[in-house]
């Protein structure tokens, strides 16, 4: 059913047909506004506004993450809950979206490449075989809708694999796995985490400020919300050069 605040939401953010974009959000602000204005913000109708938009031949992306598996606890992936908003809720709920494997940062898609990425079987989250490299390869673009770098980009931390910072370690987790057959396994999965015994806090809004002042982002104010669209392949390069040249203290801080 089509919905005008929606899609003059998604007609403001200039989208290509084709392409390949992950959203991450927290879309309280918009129900509030739309509320407001005697509109109705559904989260199915902005998800098919962005489809029509974006195509047959594009990807759609919502972050559905879940950290139970870090502390022993089963993920069953036709049933454990995202824990990254509204938006990745209402996705994992449409049989149009199917989820990509791994237990902790997993990904709700929709589109052309649905079947390559929900077909990886990356062990660790930012890998060089994870749904975050192949962001990387396709040139996407992140939406962040009402949140702060700090609050959303998690592909920051692709990057600090990548570079094999010295700030993170490469740690394991073994839980059970219920697969999409319901049968479950023990399973080892992995994720370059922070080494809290150095202090060291993910701290990721001064990167977000070098990508807008490199327009390698932009930042757009609609009904009263933040909309943040990031080009990953020049964000990229951006954190590796901080990595290289300033040992990535735009990516992090240490506890004072």
């Amino acid at each position: 059913m089509p919905n005008l605040f929606c899609d003059k939401i998604v007609e403001a953010l200039n989208l290509s047909k084709g392409q390949t974009l992950l959203v991450s959000s927290d879309i309280v602000g918009l129900a509030f506004q739309a509320q407001s204005m005697g509109e109705t913000f559904r989260a199915d109708n902005f998800i098919e506004s962005l489809q029509a938009k974006l195509g047959t031949e594009g990807t759609l992306l919502f972050p559905t993450f879940n950290f139970d598996f870090c502390q022993g606890k089963p993920f069953d992936i036709r049933k454990s809950p995202s824990t990254t908003g509204a938006l990745s809720k209402a996705a994992l709920g449409r049989p149009d979206f199917k989820r990509t494997q791994h237990p902790i940062h997993s990904f709700a898609v929709w589109g052309k490449h649905q079947k390559y990425l929900c077909g990886l079987e990356n062990a660790s989250s930012f890998g060089a075989d994870s749904p975050f490299a192949f962001l990387l390869k396709e040139k996407a673009l992140a939406l962040i809708i009402g949140l702060s770098y700090q609050g959303a980009f998690t592909f920051a931390h692709y990057a600090e694999e990548m570079e094999k910072v010295p700030y993170r370690y490469l740690k394991e987790f073994t839980a059970p796995y219920v697969d999409e057959t319901g049968h479950s396994k023990i399973r080892t999965y992995s994720m370059y985490v922070r080494d809290l015994e150095k202090g060291v806090e993910s701290s990721l809004d001064p990167i977000g400020e070098v990508f807008e002042a490199k327009k390698v982002a932009t930042s757009t104010m609609i009904h009263g919300v933040a909309f943040r669209m990031i080009r990953l392949e020049e964000a990229y390069q951006e954190m590796i050069r901080d990595i290289r040249q300033n040992a990535g203290r735009k990516l992090y801080q240490l506890k004072a």
